[in-house]
């Protein structure tokens, strides 16, 4: 039996959400965390980073691209098919409601992040895999990175509309997977979606900081120090 995508298709539309979530929305979740490790300084973040170039190559590139690549590419053309199909449904005057008008801001956010995403893969990851190191994602090229205030602009615009989506994909997975059925449990999941926007983009924004201030305290060893310490006490 086909499956046609060149309309509103139940089946897909519900695997598009899921992607969403589980892998995509895990792993932004996931880097965006880690991220904030720039807070502690140049050898906390650098750690997190040497613990992922000590993977295999191939073993980290297949989990790259079955994990995060291609659901995250299915997600992203799948939705501009949807933006295709779909018919704008927002209008202060006619078509005002707040699910209309966090239905148009999805569609936005979603075409303005796949722009940012092809920026920031080509600006660190395919830069990383070109050059044969990981000196292009460690501290001191990151904090180089974000001395470009367009550059640090587009990071913390970027950073905005892939909180708001993802976290609009939380409630609208909740609906389109049957868990939040009711009224009220649309509207208390929706608050739960506002609040995620803002904690998520505030994690986001709080990594970007980390690259810009001044260490002081970091120490020169520290997470070797730490991995040393706790090797003691095993």
């Amino acid at each position: 039996m086909s499956v046609s995508i060149t309309k509103e298709n139940f089946f897909w539309h519900k695997v598009h959400s899921l992607t969403g979530i589980i892998p995509i929305g895990f792993y932004m979740l996931q880097h965006l965390v880690l991220n904030t490790f720039s807070l502690a300084g140049p050898d906390y973040f650098n750690g997190v980073i040497g613990f992922f170039d000590g993977m295999p190559f191939h073993f980290l590139l297949v989990l790259e691209i079955t994990l995060i690549w291609l659901p995250l590419l299915f997600h992203a053309l799948y939705g501009f098919v949807i933006i295709n199909h779909s018919q704008p449904n927002y209008s202060p005057t006619k078509y005002g409601w707040a699910e209309n008008r966090m239905y148009l801001f999805q569609r936005i956010s979603g075409a303005g992040l796949f722009l940012f995403l092809i920026y920031h893969v080509l600006s660190t990851t395919l830069t990383k895999y070109v050059n044969g190191d990981s000196q292009s994602i460690r501290y001191a090229s990151m904090h180089a990175h974000f001395e470009n205030k367009l550059i640090l602009v587009v990071y913390l615009v970027g950073i905005l509309l892939a909180s708001y989506h993802l976290s609009y994909g939380v409630w609208n997975f909740c609906i389109r997977w049957g868990i939040t059925v009711s009224e009220r449990a649309q509207l208390k999941m929706r608050s739960f979606a506002l609040g995620m926007f803002i904690v998520v983009t505030l994690i986001g924004w709080a990594a970007i900081v980390g690259f810009l201030i001044p260490k002081y305290n970091a120490p020169a060893t520290g997470v070797t120090a730490m991995s040393s310490t706790s090797n003691q006490s095993m």
